[in-house]
This record gives C-alpha cells, sequence and structure tokens, in this order.
C-alpha cells in the first residue's frame, strides 16, 4: 500500500497547479550538452538500415497539423500493407519512444506512422503544451485518415499502439473509430481517472473540489495576462536522493541523454497549469467494451507504478483481449527498452489480427513474459 506522503506526490505532478510562470526545465548548460549529443535529427535512437524515414503532416477535424513520421520497411513487397498508428508517451515526442516503437515494427514488416499529438513537438495548435481528451484521442483517428489514403495500404488492415498516456487515448479512439482493427497499449496510464481522482483515485472529494477551485482561479489570472501560465509541477533539474522511485525513472529517460529532446515537455518545459481542466470530467474509457469484437492487447510492467491502470483497463474491456505482465519492468522501461519491450507479442498480435479478413480471437488470460 503506498504511503499518504508518496500518493501526495504522484498526485502533485500530475494534477498540482502553477503559482507562477516558471517552467521547468534543466539547466542552459545541461539542456546545450544534450543538445550537441543530439545534434542533426535529434532522434534518441539510430535509424535502422532495414527501414526507410519519411518527415509527413497531415490535418486532423479541428484543422490542426499534425507532424509525423512515416516508417516503412525497405524490403516491403508492392502489395497493399497492414499498418499501425503510435503515439505517446504523454508529453514525448515522435523522436523518442513512439518513433523507436514505428521503426521496430516497421522492422518486422508494417508501415507504421509515429505522430506529435496537437499542441506538442511539431504538431501544431496554440497554446502550446496542452492535452485534451477529445482532441488527443481525434489525433489517432486523423492518423488514420492520413495512413489509410497512402495507396500501399490496405484500409481494412490498420491498427493503433498508444503508450503511457496515449494509451487511454488509443483505447478511446478504438471505441468510437471502427476503422481502427487492432488496438495495443503499453505502460498505460489514464489520463483523466488520474486526473480527475489522483494516484489509487485517493483523492478526496475536498481535495477534487479545491483543485477545481485552484484550476479556476489560475483561468481568472490566465484571462488576465491574456497568456497562460506553466505548471510549476515538473521533473527535477536534479536529483536530491529523496524522489519517489517513480520520479528517478522519469527523470532517468527524460532529462538525460537516454531519451532527453528538446521538443519533448517532459525533458524541456511543463504542461499549461490549467491542463487538467477538461481532463477533470471527460472519462476516457466510458465505451472500452465497445471495442469488441476487435482485439485489444494490453501490456504492463510487474513493478510499474501505473500497472493499476492496466489491469482495470483489462477487466473493463470486453472480450477478444489480452493482458500481458513484463515480470520486473518498471513504467519507463516499456518506453525504449528494446530487451524489455515485447515486441514479439506485438508484431504476433498484429500479424493475426490484421490479416485480411482476420476474425482471430486474442488469448483471454494474463499472461507473464515477453
Amino acid at each position: 500500500m503506498k504511503s499518504i506522503a508518496t500518493l501526495a506526490a504522484l498526485s502533485l505532478l500530475i494534477i498540482g497547479q502553477a503559482h507562477s510562470q516558471n517552467r521547468g526545465a534543466v539547466s542552459t548548460q545541461t539542456k546545450q550538452t544534450m543538445n550537441k549529443e543530439n545534434q542533426g535529427e535529434q532522434y534518441t535512437f539510430q535509424l535502422s538500415d532495414r527501414v526507410t524515414r519519411q518527415k509527413v503532416t497531415f490535418k486532423n477535424r479541428y484543422g490542426i497539423l499534425l507532424a509525423g513520421d512515416l516508417y516503412l520497411p525497405k524490403d516491403a513487397a508492392g502489395k497493399p500493407m497492414a499498418a499501425l498508428a503510435i503515439s505517446g508517451p504523454f508529453g514525448a515526442v515522435k523522436e523518442q519512444s513512439s518513433g523507436l516503437y514505428a521503426q521496430t515494427m516497421a522492422e518486422r514488416g508494417f508501415v507504421a506512422l509515429a505522430f506529435d499529438p496537437s499542441y506538442t513537438g511539431e504538431s501544431g495548435g496554440e497554446p502550446r503544451n496542452v492535452a485534451s481528451p477529445d482532441i488527443n484521442t481525434e489525433d489517432f483517428s486523423a492518423a488514420v485518415d492520413f495512413i489509410g489514403l497512402q495507396k500501399n495500404i490496405d484500409r481494412s488492415r490498420i491498427g493503433i499502439i498508444g503508450i503511457c498516456g496515449f494509451a487511454g487515448m488509443g483505447l478511446n479512439a478504438a471505441a468510437v473509430d471502427k476503422r481502427i482493427k487492432a488496438v495495443a497499449v503499453t505502460s498505460m496510464y489514464n489520463m483523466s481517472r488520474v486526473m480527475a481522482n489522483g494516484y489509487y483515485d485517493a483523492l478526496t472529494p475536498e481535495q477534487r473540489t479545491q483543485t477545481l477551485e485552484q484550476l479556476g482561479e489560475q483561468r481568472w489570472k490566465d484571462a488576465e495576462k491574456g497568456s497562460y501560465a506553466a505548471s510549476t509541477n515538473h521533473l527535477p533539474e536534479k536529483l536530491t536522493g529523496n524522489e519517489p522511485q517513480f520520479v528517478v525513472d522519469y527523470f532517468d529517460y527524460y532529462k538525460t541523454p537516454r531519451g532527453f529532446h528538446p521538443r519533448s515537455v517532459n525533458s524541456n518545459s511543463s504542461w499549461t497549469a490549467t491542463n487538467p481542466w477538461s481532463f477533470m470530467n471527460m472519462p476516457l474509457l466510458t465505451y472500452i467494451k465497445e471495442i469488441s469484437p476487435r482485439p485489444v492487447l494490453i501490456i504492463a510492467g510487474e513493478k510499474a507504478h501505473s500497472r493499476y491502470f492496466s489491469e482495470d483497463a483489462y477487466k473493463a474491456a470486453a472480450e477478444p483481449k489480452q493482458l500481458v505482465i513484463i515480470p520486473g519492468a518498471v513504467h519507463v522501461d516499456l518506453y525504449d527498452k528494446r530487451d524489455v519491450i515485447p515486441f514479439d507479442t506485438l508484431e504476433a498480435f498484429f500479424n493475426k489480427n490484421l490479416r485480411s479478413g482476420s476474425t482471430a480471437k486474442a488469448n483471454t488470460k494474463p499472461t507473464k513474459g515477453k
């Protein structure tokens, strides 16, 4: 059972409000060093010699121009192929985890599109560093629009992968968008649940009311200034040794050369102070059962602080569904550790469920392993 102190720290990082205009960022010297290490295309992984990568843009239903990287296997045959749209983690960009996933799936025979969500990365939308349960769900469907227009794609064989906070968005998109034939999620966060209720649903009704009152007061301040304050709750510039382990894990990915990217919200800035507003009363997974009869694959680390989101989503989803727990893995291990991410499982899942006329059912029992 988590201590009250740890729960408070977890909740504040996600839900806490700003009381100033300070942005969370690494020091100028550290940023210069990391930017130098990420010169050129600034990806956190090397481009595989087995794929090609092409920068693309497309608009969502709200007219926001989204930026993506389209990965294709170099040995692709001329026949129409299965395709995947991929996004996440929450606060990341396509040059980080989603791009690694897309490249790896392209190596395994899929056309894969990694994209930046609205208001972040190279995608459009003002103000910057805002998330929305509706618009970010729409971003997945816009990616399906784009990828389904490509001449080498079989429209009946499109799936999606959502990572971290975009796992919840991906499940939400699959529920409403019947063109999505299979959905897989890793290290899932249900952002509307955590923002509305806190971690492990520990937020009391009084604390929720207080949070909403603070958000309202922040809106007055933003309206008076004509600009949007940044949240003061973000990853620290350096660790002190007193942080919860999940903060240490996030820091190790976003704030070091391992995963740092100058356009990543979590690496180099922070969300707006009022970012939780629309998540507070718009539950993402209300219609998760409507994904059925299309299959759902949910993957989580055994030691991930977020594991309960995956297990609860699995319980709520209808058949066919599969839950895979990776032994010993923490939340961020599924961002970029190729020896931990179960790419064989992902490949088998999509090969099975995106083949023409597929009606195959997923394994319905929770499993452990890679």
